[in-house]
């Protein structure tokens, strides 16, 4: 006997089945005795966007370990090529090896071609590489410069997709300065106006993101020169201290003194080189 089956329409609102899925996978983890992976957050505030002559990138300057600000003053705009550079966001390690291998394999391609390499050269190598690791490389990259063709930007993911747009930002500030691209970028820009635009949208991610702080980089890059200047700016500015904080002498009262003699005997000590061969 054969049977009919319906198609039902599928349901409006809000749709639960991740929870009840994540529910029963903790329950089955604890178990186990394992423990699930726990999300990854990167802390950075990284942007690029092109104007009328070329690419400009941005990058804010503080580096964590965790909660603890590990560098004040780290360089997250990597060299590439002549005419290409790249912003990187999430493991330190990851980023920096990253680009120092597409860097390397773009060289030897210009070696090899004897001409500057495009920036889709460089956006292919870096999307294969990233997902052949399926996303174990903590890389979030925005990669930018002028080639033959023109002013090129890209943003690349660390599973390897990528996005070809006028202006892009990535790290965990990036949303904050992505309302500031949103609200003020228009095409074909000057370069002052550019340049502007790009240190406010970092300044925004430093002073609405706690992983992202310190100093604005900036990275010009035209079909004739690269300008990368470090630091554009200081966002964070620390303060002068205003009061004085010694105490004379006698200041604090003290309410009881007992002062306790102690008898030692001076002993006879000798150094000893240890034998570490």
């Amino acid at each position: 006997m054969a049977s009919l089956t319906a198609s039902r329409p599928t349901l409006g609102g809000f749709s639960f089945d991740n929870c009840k899925r994540n529910a029963f996978l903790d329950d089955k983890a604890k178990e186990l005795g394992c423990n699930l992976p726990a999300p990854r957050k990167t802390g950075t505030t990284i942007c690029g966007i092109v104007f009328k002559d070329g690419v400009i990138l941005g990058a804010d300057t503080r580096a964590t370990e965790g909660m603890v600000v590990a560098d004040k003053n780290c360089s997250k705009i990597h060299y590439i090529s002549p005419n290409i550079y790249c912003c990187g966001a999430g493991t330190a390690a990851d980023t920096e090896m990253t680009t120092q291998i597409i860097s390397s394999n773009l060289e030897l391609h210009s070696l090899s071609t004897g001409r500057l390499p495009r920036v889709a050269t460089a956006n292919r190598l870096f999307k294969q590489m990233l997902f052949r690791y399926q996303g174990y490389i903590g890389a979030a990259l925005v990669l930018g410069g002028v080639d033959c063709n023109g002013p090129h930007l890209y943003s690349i993911y660390p599973h390897g997709s990528t996005d070809k747009l006028p202006y892009v930002t990535m790290g965990s500030g990036s949303l904050a300065a992505m309302a500031v691209f949103e609200d003020r970028y228009k095409p074909n820009m000057e370069e002052a106006d550019a340049k502007k635009l790009v240190r406010d949208a970092i300044a925004a991610g430093i002073f609405n993101d706690l992983g992202s702080g310190s100093n604005i980089d900036l990275c010009v890059i035209t079909k004739d020169q690269v300008d990368y200047i470090r630091p554009h700016d200081e966002a964070n500015k620390k303060g002068i201290r205003t009061g004085d904080y010694k105490y004379k002498r006698g200041t604090t009262v003290v309410l009881t003194k007992q002062v306790t003699p102690f008898n030692l005997d001076v002993m006879e000590e000798s150094v000893q080189t240890m034998d570490t061969s």
